[in-house]
């Protein structure tokens, strides 16, 4: 991906923290394909040797500059602490492993190893816990149709993450994109789809949301986290 504010952003990095810094790396929807400007972050990888408060600090104002751009502050991880947390974060570093690019240093993920008998656990407590949220987001939003969609929205991606990983943790090839995802999801789960794909058609800017039946799709979203998230726990009981 190209884009002069990432690579002013590197620059500043670079500036900020000298020989402290081993790598800056893109990854995310920016690197597969799926970014969209008005729901996605780019999002930024910086791998430096030590971490400690003094120079963290040394980074404050090129991450403040990046965030008045609009985007959240980069993850900061030595290559220590990176390697030494794949277990825990077996699908964030498997989908940085499948997809990134290097803007600054080294290639440091690709001979990182990830624990695949942590992964499928962790897709079971990621999606309770994204259920649990979505319930609470919902009782706390007020009840207008608008605070609903931009509900829905916001936690779209994270549960399409979630499905994917859910097939890979099965043993399927993954799915080429977010749409592919829904669809084999529901398949496996026996739910309807149709709320994630209308939301799918919002976030792509098919779908204005005048042409939404919120109350609808709502229901429709609700039931379909229900049914893989209980699906998949089901699955899962079956291989302990």
């Amino acid at each position: 991906m190209t884009n002069p504010k990432l690579d002013e952003f590197v620059q500043k990095l670079k500036t900020a923290a000298g020989d402290n810094l081993r790598a800056v790396i893109l990854y995310g929807s920016a690197v597969t394909g799926e970014f969209h400007s008005r729901h996605s972050d780019l999002n930024v990888l910086c791998v430096v040797d030590r971490a400690d408060a003094r120079r963290i600090e040394a980074l404050h104002e090129p991450v403040q500059w990046w965030s008045k751009q609009g985007h959240g502050p980069p993850l900061i991880f030595t290559l220590e602490e990176l390697t030494r947390s794949a277990d825990v974060f077996a699908m964030e570093l498997l989908d940085m492993k499948a997809h990134h690019q290097v803007l600054f240093g080294a290639d440091v993920l690709a001979d990182i190893s990830v624990p695949l008998h942590y992964h499928a656990i962790q897709v079971e407590r990621e999606l309770r816990t994204g259920w649990l949220r979505l319930r609470h987001a919902m009782l706390a939003a007020p009840r207008k149709p608008k605070l609903y969609l931009d509900l829905m929205a916001s936690s779209f991606s994270s549960f399409t993450t979630l499905f994917r990983h859910a097939l890979i943790a099965m043993g399927e090839a993954p799915a080429a994109n977010k749409r592919e995802a829904i669809a084999r999801i529901g398949q496996f789960a026996g739910g309807d789809p149709g709320g994630f794909h209308t939301i799918l058609d919002f976030r792509e800017g098919k779908k204005e949301p005048q042409e939404i039946d919120i109350g609808k799709t709502l229901n429709l979203y609700f039931a379909f986290v229900e049914a893989v998230t209980d699906k998949f726990d089901r699955w899962l009981d079956t291989k302990a």
